[in-house]
């Protein structure tokens, strides 16, 4: 196991305060920073546009990156692109693929709004929408996916972590079934890459979305979209960088990834994302899923037993703590823990209205724990919740 107050060290904002939000963002490390710092300091200039030397040497760092990444997520970096987050991976794909009216798409209740609403708003175009429910614990039974299935399906969208409940999906099985029915998949993966091991080549899905600023912990601004086959999706926007070939009525495109990456991208942060992807790799994925398990586990065994707290989701749970203190209103616990002991958690809806709803709440807290947090901060946040039994006896 890694010494987690070492990693502390190059997270300086964690001195000021109990950070227990990085479901939302996670904090990026010293190295990452100075990266970006190098960019602009000696060597900017653009991507792919120019034979000067400060174009070439941009040019070798952001496709370093790429390297780095695919290499991480066990992906080819031809089919690796860079969007500004897993939102913009999602509306990609959403926007991209050839529909037609009669179309159908499987995907979740328990979705981030971010892959959910790109494929209902496919219903105006005549695609048809399938959502499952999870059970109470957010759990989504594969076979109820299976189940969904018709001669028209060509997508499940999924998730491969709750934002809301913590809950690991079995997504292996998921694309095992769609692969047997012909049928594609999308993999949104912003709560697990960087939080657990992800092998996409053993995934073997057709898409996977994820984001730079949380468990890779990247900039905010950058994000990864990997596209099994390339050629299934022509892209929503082109322009400058897309192109190999222009006719004054005509336009060829350039490979993966370029193809999908048009005008100047996000340099410095894709810079940035590439060093800190090599933070967590340095450390070790499956370390870091231990050492959250581990926090999130105690976190919520130790809530549950108190008895103004309701707790939510399975007991085998991602780094996600989602609970409410009974008789008030999670902004108001968020605010509470924040101006006593800055504590730094979520509270609402967390861009998922519909599972919140189906839990019949208006809104929860969501305490998230990453690669930095400690044993003590599970102690300060137990220590206060309990401390709000005062408020609603």
């Amino acid at each position: 196991m890694y010494d987690v107050y070492a990693v502390r060290e190059d997270f300086p904002v964690l001195k000021e305060v109990v950070y227990l939000d990085s479901t939302a963002t996670t904090q990026t490390p010293i190295p990452a920073v100075e990266a970006m710092v190098e960019y602009f300091y000696r060597y900017a200039g653009n991507h792919g546009r120019g034979a000067h030397r400060l174009a070439r040497e941009t040019t070798n760092h952001y496709e370093d990156a790429r390297e780095t990444v695919a290499r991480f997520l066990h992906a080819d970096p031809s089919k690796t692109v860079f969007t500004k987050n897993t939102t913009e991976g999602v509306n990609l794909v959403a926007t991209s693929y050839p529909w037609e009216a009669g179309d159908h798409i499987i995907t979740t209740m328990l979705e981030h709004h971010s892959n959910l609403l790109p494929w209902l708003r496919l219903q105006k175009k005549g695609v048809n929408v399938t959502v499952v429910s999870p059970d109470r614990k957010g759990i989504i039974d594969p076979q109820m996916i299976e189940n969904a299935l018709t001669d028209r399906t060509k997508l499940i969208a999924v998730t491969q972590v709750s934002n809301v409940f913590g809950s690991i999906q079995n997504v292996n099985r998921i694309t095992k079934i769609a692969r047997r029915n012909g049928v594609k998949t999308l993999i949104d993966g912003a709560q697990s890459a960087g939080h657990m091991p992800v092998d996409l080549k053993e995934l073997d899905c057709d898409f996977f979305a994820t984001a730079g600023h949380k468990g890779l912990l990247g900039p905010q601004g950058t994000g990864v979209l990997y596209i099994r086959q390339p050629d299934v999706l022509e892209s929503a926007s082109v322009g400058g960088g897309t192109v190999s070939d222009v006719s004054g009525l005509s336009y060829t495109l350039e490979p993966s990834p370029a193809c999908f990456e048009a005008g100047t991208p996000n340099i410095p942060g894709v810079i940035g994302l590439g060093r800190a992807v090599e933070y967590v790799e340095k450390i070790g994925v499956s370390e870091i899923e231990k050492h959250e398990e581990k926090l999130s586990g105690e976190a919520a065994k130790r809530l549950s037993e108190l008895e103004h707290v309701e707790v939510y989701g399975p007991e085998n749970r991602a780094g996600i703590v989602p609970f409410n203190v009974k008789g008030l209103h999670a902004h108001d616990v968020a605010l509470i823990l924040d101006q006593t002991r800055k504590i730094c958690v979520r509270s609402g809806h967390h861009c998922a209205i519909p599972i919140t709803r189906f839990l019949e709440v208006d809104s929860t807290v969501r305490a998230s724990f990453a690669l930095y947090n400690t044993e003590e901060e599970v102690d300060i946040l137990v220590n206060a919740v309990n401390a709000l039994k005062a408020l609603v006896s």
